[in-house]
């Protein structure tokens, strides 16, 4: 079948592996689109089904799709998987990746279907895709599937034949609709060619598109997943607090959700070091004491600071599995363009490697002009005198003095000091400097939680 896009070319064939509802929505809305498409699936029941233009899954839309384009011959079914693979250029995996025991995923399917296609592989001509749909966990497809490709085509990923990752955000009872509309389009790819082959299938539909590497493809809807569930368990247990407290939760929830510039918005969400400073740290301290009182255990509340320390924790073990000594820190405030010392975990960063027996030396002009003026004057030469013996405001000093050095700002004159070191010195950067991307390719160049 030769059916033309709007551009004029050949619209892609297409193969699904797996009618549970992902692969039959994503069947009946690409055969939709244009694409020929064919289904296959261990249950002959669904095939049945489809073969019939009968859905074999009850979901909002889908049974007039299916009998759309099973009736105009887009959507067809194969009890063979050599046969489906030979009539496409895409092959579109979306078997099940259950529970194992322990918590991780069975990749029994995958493995299976993945054998299954790589030996039709080995006797088709010409450049194919193999697309991963079913949710797995980063490194999957690189250490086990891609491998089994290659072994019974004989092939090599990349060379002979393309393999993506392409995540589905569809929803039960709205996955029509979330295809139509889709958040986001994520393909990871072994080779540009095939990710372009792929994401075309999606062309014209809305929201933000991402070519990215394979293992960054499959970790994108476990971050997904897990943010939701963090999202609704906030909200539970801000509602189970505002109980207890008589409060209208919805009235609450409706002020939190209205602010899109601090709250729903991408503020805060990029990985970096600990939070600290005289509101968060405090305010979550207050609120785990309001829950206590009324007997209310709130766990994700209660673990937010153990969370936070143990990003403290590893910053300083990023230090000490270098085995040097001489450490430089740029920057001591608990966040860039103040002198506030208050719970900044700068300082616990510094103290710690003090105590440790660290040589450190620390720049932070904004509190060494505050120490010389007088604001944290007090606060410095109380409660962090060892440190206020460390501090200086020549960064010269720092930049000599150090083997080890910390980023912990991202004001210009740390910038241009970091970038005039030397190839032997190593950096920790805890904020993501500008340009990490770039810089990461410099030896010695450490991110923390990136």
């Amino acid at each position: 079948m030769d059916v033309r896009n709007q551009r004029g070319g050949r619209e892609l064939a297409v193969s699904v592996f797996g009618l549970g509802y992902v692969g039959c929505v994503s069947a009946a809305c690409l055969a939709a689109r244009g694409n020929p498409v064919v289904g296959v699936d261990v249950n002959p029941q669904k095939t049945a089904f489809i073969r019939r233009g009968q859905t074999p899954v009850v979901e909002e839309r889908i049974g007039e799709l299916i009998a759309e384009v099973v009736a105009a011959g887009r959507l067809t079914v194969a009890d063979e998987v050599a046969k489906a693979v030979l009539a496409t250029d895409i092959s579109m995996v979306c078997v099940g990746t259950p529970s194992a025991p322990g918590g991780g995923l069975s990749t029994a399917y995958l493995e299976r279907v993945s054998e299954q296609i790589g030996a039709a592989l080995a006797v088709k001509e010409g450049w194919h895709v193999v697309a991963y749909r079913s949710t797995m966990v980063p490194g999957t497809c690189g250490s086990r599937l891609i491998p089994i490709l290659e072994r019974t085509s004989g092939k090599t990923a990349g060379v002979d034949f393309g393999v993506c990752v392409n995540p589905e955000f569809l929803r039960e009872g709205s996955s029509v609709r979330d295809f139509e509309n889709p958040p986001k389009t994520v393909v990871g790819e072994s080779d540009e060619r095939s990710g372009a082959a792929l994401m075309s299938l999606y062309d014209g539909l809305p929201g933000p598109r991402f070519q990215v590497p394979i293992a960054v493809a499959e970790m994108t809807k476990y971050v997904d997943n897990s943010f939701h569930a963090l999202k609704v368990t906030f909200g539970n247990e801000i509602g189970a607090l505002c109980s207890e407290l008589g409060l209208d939760s919805h009235a609450v929830m409706d002020i939190f959700l209205a602010d899109t510039k601090l709250n729903i918005s991408p503020a805060y969400l990029r990985p970096g070091f600990a939070f600290g400073g005289s509101c968060l740290p405090k305010d979550v301290r207050a609120l785990n004491h309001t829950a206590r009182q009324h007997d209310l255990e709130l766990p994700v509340l209660q673990n937010v600071l153990t969370s936070n320390e143990a990003q403290l924790r590893r910053a300083v073990d990023l230090v000490i599995a270098l085995g040097r000594r001489r450490v430089g820190i740029f920057g001591l405030s608990f966040k860039s363009g103040t002198d506030d010392l208050r719970e900044s975990p700068m300082v616990e960063f510094a103290e710690r490697l003090i105590g440790k027996g660290y040589d450190v030396r620390v720049y932070d002009a904004n509190v060494a002009l505050s120490r010389l003026m007088g604001a944290n004057r007090a606060f410095i030469e109380e409660r962090l005198p060892h440190i206020g013996e460390l501090l200086t405001d020549d960064i010269e000093t720092v930049v000599a003095h150090g083997e080890i050095y910390i980023a912990g700002t991202a004001e210009p004159e740390v910038v241009a000091a970091i970038d005039g070191l030397g190839p032997d010195r190593t950096v920790i950067d805890l904020v993501r400097l500008p340009g990490a991307a770039q810089r990461r390719l410099r030896p010695g160049y450490i991110g923390i939680g990136w």
